[in-house]
């Protein structure tokens, strides 16, 4: 004997990791293909194996293409890693099932750095500097700032200067190719002003150099010109101011012009719309903050203070003032947008990935440094680094179809600031609710005879998903060839065909519902039907089996015997099949010896057989149901011939008689009800004679009283009398 077990699509597609790392250089083009290794497994065999794969939540740079078992993952647009470094995608595996089953895992696209961008040095460039006069080798001149956007070694940076600046400048100034930082490479002493403009390059492999200029102004040494002598104010650190963003107009330092007795000087602030003033104060002068700083604006700032002759038509001098400023917690992070909706289907996965949220602090450092955390989370979870929102657990719709998660970043200030995000989860309604009956087992009761089309019963179905998976697309019966169906827009079974009690008692069905979704799920239910009676049935005489049949009787047959039996049956239950007898008519009609007992169609003799009595007797009997609200009745002659020898008799015609219209049946009492009759007459009779006693003895007792009452009346008058006779002899 083999046995071949079919395969059914029991086993849905399984990845190995929940989370595919892959990586991708930015410079890919268009159509390049990456080989995906981390592929779903199915147990299931033949069709329910095969898997078939797509993606989800694609962004439309890549697609996913399969060639037998290879899988690839193809770029679709440029990649830009500078734009956007990480892609989040969702690879779903579905299997060839006729109800296909899927598995879906997170595929987590690094898009790699490759050197496509070149330096560029700051906003700031071209930069003039003054080197003042006894300048000593090793002092900073200038620093160069140039920026590029790519990472490691592609972003690294070299300095150098042009071929065509001069011997002079080559020889007065050294530049570090790494830092960018120009410094005096030799002590300076000139005697009159020079000016250098140094051509500086920023240097990466495979790029053209970027190019800025830098003037340097070398002050010759002389004992006519004035100096700047700074006494500070605010709070500062090597000989640089340090002031907190947001303050108000602040005094930063108090300069004193030390004039030399052949020159004279005054102080003046370079016109670059720097927010500082500088205001002459007896014989000084106060440098101060003409508003608020902004960190986020600007963090630096040179400061250059001019010293110039009385009449601003001679420079003698620049002096430059650093200022940094100092942030502080002043602005929330902020998200890209205010209000994330995503849509998901419930089942899903633990851990499933869902959205990223973004959020932003203009603020520096620890200020500008963001967390993440849900308020009211519930299933959700949310990497506090990096903003990903997940599913922690498999959700389900028919509990709750929507969440709306609140989303807080929160930076690292003390004390911190926050900024909120509204983020709402639609929950996707699956097929995972098959058609919910009522009860298990329905019970109905209908009699026979039913019209047809009529209602049996309610009959209702619910399903706790929505849309097509919630809705009922059929409610029929199992059974074959029932007098029943189901009529769904109504919700009842209905009557379909004759309904006989005497046929079939009672119908054991079996129904089914049939719910709307893909793919298909379906509840039974049992119907159990009992058939009420109805009276359709009259009684049917079994004995005799005709009206022409004869029975020979002695006439030495003594008085209470029972002479024969009709037996009749009715096929209705209940009443309807209670039977009655009774004799209507009999010929000879005067005086007949015999009698029936209505309860069991026992004929008996009642009688002693006389010579009148000799010959055919023919008994008129109605047979009769106890049904409501009619009941049904039929007839029968028995033929009872009194003749000594008891030869067998026949009849050959019936009498011809006309039965009159018969009264309705007298109620049937059972032996209790007699015996209870009885019990109410004995106890009524004693209850009356009870009463004659007591009024007798009350009778009795009123005229006792009534005696003595009146030959005490007549003691007195005699008593009295006496008296009034022997009042005179007084």
């Amino acid at each position: 004997m083999i046995i071949v077990v079919d395969d059914i699509n029991d086993n849905a597609p399984i990845f190995e990791r929940n989370e595919i790392p892959l990586h991708i250089p930015e410079d890919a083009s268009i159509g390049t293909a990456f080989p995906l290794d981390d592929q779903a497994q199915d147990k299931d065999t033949g069709d329910n194996g095969l898997i078939r794969y797509h993606l989800e939540d694609s962004d439309g740079f890549f697609d996913i293409r399969q060639d037998g078992h290879e899988l690839e993952l193809v770029v679709q647009r440029e990649l830009d890693r500078e734009t956007q470094e990480n892609h989040f995608l969702v690879l779903v595996a579905v299997d060839g099932g006729s109800v296909p089953l899927s598995a879906t895992a997170n595929l987590n696209v690094t898009v790699t750095d490759v050197d496509d961008n070149c330096p560029e040095f700051d906003a700031d460039s071209p930069i003039t500097a003054t080197v003042p006069a006894l300048g000593v080798k090793g002092t900073a001149v200038a620093q160069l700032k140039a920026t590029d956007e790519d990472l490691g070694q592609n972003a690294q940076i070299t300095f150098s200067f042009s071929r065509q600046i001069s011997d002079r400048a080559t020889a007065l100034f050294h530049l570090d190719g790494h830092t960018g930082l120009i410094s005096l490479a030799v002590d300076v002493l000139v005697d009159s002003p020079e000016e250098h403009a140094l051509k500086v390059f920023a240097n990466s492999p495979l790029c053209p150099p970027a190019q800025t200029q830098v003037t340097v102004h070398i002050q010759p040494v002389t004992s006519q010109e004035p100096s700047i002598k700074i006494r500070f104010v605010a709070e500062h650190k090597n000989q640089v101011i340090v002031l907190q963003e947001n303050e108000p107009p602040t005094v930063l330092a108090l300069l004193e012009l030390e004039d030399t007795s052949t020159a004279k000087g005054t102080l003046s602030l370079d016109k670059n719309r720097m927010p500082f003033s500088l205001k002459p104060q007896a014989s000084s002068y106060l440098l101060s903050t003409s508003k608020p700083l902004d960190f986020e604006m600007c963090g630096e700032y040179d400061v250059t203070v001019i010293i110039s002759d009385p009449h601003g038509t001679r420079l003698h001098r620049r002096e430059v003032i650093k200022v940094l400023v100092e942030d502080v917690n002043d602005n929330a992070p902020k998200f890209e947008q205010t209000r994330y909706e995503k849509d998901i289907k419930e089942n899903n996965e633990p851990g499933v990935f869902l959205l990223k949220v973004q959020a932003s602090d203009a603020d520096s450092q620890q200020f500008g440094k963001v967390r993440y955390r849900l308020t009211n989370g519930g299933p959700f979870r949310i990497d506090e680094e990096t903003g990903v929102i997940s599913a922690a657990e498999s959700l389900d719709r028919e509990q709750q179809e929507k969440y709306d998660l609140t989303v807080l970043a929160r930076d690292g200030g003390e004390p911190s600031l926050e900024g909120l995000a509204i983020v709402s989860i639609n929950i996707l309604d699956v097929n995972d609710n098959p058609p919910v009956f009522p009860t298990p087992h329905f019970y109905f009761f209908v009699i026979e005879s039913i019209p047809q089309l009529s209602q049996v019963g309610k009959v209702t179905v619910s399903d706790a998903d929505e849309g097509e998976n919630g809705r009922i697309a059929d409610v029929h019966i199992l059974n074959d060839e029932v007098p029943f169906a189901i009529d769904l827009a109504q919700g009842s079974l209905r009557s379909t065909g004759e309904v006989d009690r005497e046929k079939q008692d009672r119908y054991e069905l079996l129904v089914v519902a049939v719910d709307g979704g893909s793919p298909v799920l379906s509840a039974t239910a049992r119907m159990t039907i009992f058939i009420e009676d109805v009276n359709d049935n009259q009684p049917q005489v079994l004995l005799p089996s005709s009206n022409l049949s004869c029975l020979t009787i002695s006439p030495a047959t003594r008085a209470g015997s029972m002479i024969t039996k009709i037996y009749a049956i009715d096929e209705d239950s209940g009443m309807n099949s209670d039977i009655t007898y009774q004799m209507i008519a009999s010929k000879p009609a005067l005086h007949s010896p015999f009698q029936i007992d209505q309860h069991s169609g026992n004929i008996t003799l009642v009688q002693h057989l006389r010579g009148e009595d000799y010959g055919m007797h023919h008994l008129f009997i109605v047979v009769r149901d106890r049904g409501k609200p009619d009941p049904l009745q039929t007839t029968v002659w028995v033929n009872l011939l009194v003749n000594e020898t008891l030869e067998k008799c026949h009849v050959k015609a019936i009498p011809d008689y006309s039965p009159p219209r018969l009264p309705p049946p007298m109620p049937v009492q059972d032996c209790r009800c007699q015996s209870n009759a009885w019990l109410i007459f004995y106890c009524g009779l004693c209850l009356m004679v009870i009463s004659v006693c007591v009024l007798l003895a009350a009778v009795v007792v009123f005229m006792k009283r009534k005696n003595t009452k009146r030959k005490a009346e007549k003691r007195n008058v005699w008593e009295t009398g006496n008296l009034c006779e022997l009042k005179p002899l007084n």
